[in-house]
């Protein structure tokens, strides 16, 4: 008997809105910061084929400094403000979007003081490590709890991480996603979280990582393409399952020096 090919459909609320896709980005760093240039343009694309768009709130506390200047495209004038700010106000300044900057940290401490309490329809973690990720699958649980009925009912996380060359990317479902029937693919419902999967991985990751203090120092600690190209990984991802309304990956794991790259099926 032949084996069908697993697929997962996207939930059909995020094929047709009549509202904006509400998209919680969590880290403006190296690549949240270009992740957030790839909704940018995800979002005009989506109106382009006479959809509502994406609304994102971008999640960061931390402050310009000099050794962001290089990978992440600060000016000198906006050393010592905040990251999440000077970027959502960039944005919205040259598309005419209304974007939300919110200078915390997205966790389960802060919750109560996000707007709409954390909720979003679609999450992704741009994180440097891995206690924060951990926090950020407890924060996603509660927000889960509290929004079953919800217009910004959470669907899908997508995490992804770097170390200097190597770096991955997994997209989960938050709650099971309702599939069609089908004949020719075996639909997915459950997408594992990275947190669940890559458990054991996670525990064995050395969190005490400084911050740079230079440009030079911060380029030893990760390549300079390795953002932008995980980024980009990341968006694709995202704009099938917005476009095409299925996908037959769910992340990949990225090694840049070597240019090579493995995807994730889905299973």
């Amino acid at each position: 008997m032949k084996t069908l090919p697993a697929i997962h459909f996207t939930d059909t609320a995020l094929l047709d809105p009549t509202n904006p896709i509400t998209v919680n980005l969590i880290g403006a760093g190296g690549t949240g910061h270009r992740m957030l240039t790839e909704l940018v343009r995800m979002h005009i694309s989506l109106q382009a084929f006479g959809k509502p768009g994406l609304q994102v709130n971008l999640f960061d506390d931390d402050i310009i400094t000099e050794a962001n200047r290089g990978r992440q495209m600060f000016a000198q004038t906006e050393i010592g403000h905040f990251k999440s700010v000077i970027l959502i106000n960039r944005i919205n300044r040259f598309n005419g979007t209304n974007w939300k900057a919110v200078p915390e940290r997205f966790s389960t401490k802060t919750l109560h003081l996000l707007p709409n309490t954390g909720k979003a329809n679609i999450y992704i973690s741009c994180v440097d490590t891995a206690s924060a990720r951990f926090d950020i699958a407890g924060a996603l649980r509660k927000v889960c709890r509290d929004s079953r009925n919800d217009r910004a009912k959470p669907f899908y996380w997508m995490d992804l991480g770097n170390s200097r060359f190597t770096g991955q990317l997994v997209l989960s479902t938050l709650d099971e996603i309702k599939q069609p029937e089908s004949e020719r693919f075996r639909p997915v419902a459950s997408l594992p979280k990275v947190t669940d999967e890559f458990k054991d991985l996670l525990e064995e990751v050395d969190d005490k990582d400084e911050p740079s203090c230079s440009q030079a120092e911060a380029l030893r600690k990760q390549d300079l393409y390795i953002n932008t190209a995980l980024a980009v990984y990341g968006a694709e991802l995202l704009w099938q399952l917005l476009s095409d309304g299925m996908i037959e990956h769910r992340g990949l794991f990225l090694n840049i020096k070597k240019f090579k790259t493995t995807p994730l099926k889905i299973v």
